[in-house]
């Protein structure tokens, strides 16, 4: 028996993650079912592209359901109250500047299953996080991405 993956997740992303599951089961997959029912009209599916391309966003729909509902199912959800204000952990924000004279970024540290870096979330698994993660205000830490080694200043934590 394998071992399912648990994700971590703040209470807004499990309620974000049930809204698009909602969304998903009562009106997209209305909406391609819709799609597949006109394409069929048209005759000859084997030269139907209208109907090919309606099965594929079928499959793509139906496996995003699969995918979040496992993501709710085998939801940890964080405790924010439960850990010390003062050090970097899944669920705070983090303003950071990187040294010697960088402007000041701020990231909010989420799961996996949340992850959004144009909304400033950032994955728990992600390089800058997992460098982060454990650390204090003030703290000065190496951080090793994709484009090479960078230093950064931990200036809050919230």
């Amino acid at each position: 028996m394998s071992i399912e993956k648990v994700y971590p997740m703040t209470e807004e992303g499990k309620a974000k993650l049930q809204e698009e599951l909602e969304y998903l089961k009562t009106v997209k997959r209305k909406e391609v079912v819709e799609r597949i029912k006109i394409a069929r009209s048209f005759g000859d599916l084997s030269e139907n592209s209208e109907y090919d391309s309606a099965k594929e966003e079928q499959a793509f729909v139906e496996g995003r359901i699969g995918t979040i509902e496992t993501m709710i199912r085998n939801a940890k959800i964080i405790d924010e109250e439960a850990m010390d204000p003062d050090v970097v952990s899944l669920g705070k924000t983090v303003s950071f500047i990187e040294l010697p004279d960088g402007e000041e970024e701020s990231y909010t540290i989420v799961g996996s299953a949340e992850a959004d870096p144009f909304e400033g979330k950032i994955s728990n698994d992600s390089p800058i996080a997992k460098s982060l993660i454990g650390k204090k205000v003030g703290d000065e830490v190496s951080v090793n991405t994709p484009g090479g080694e960078m230093s950064v200043k931990i200036v809050s934590i919230n």
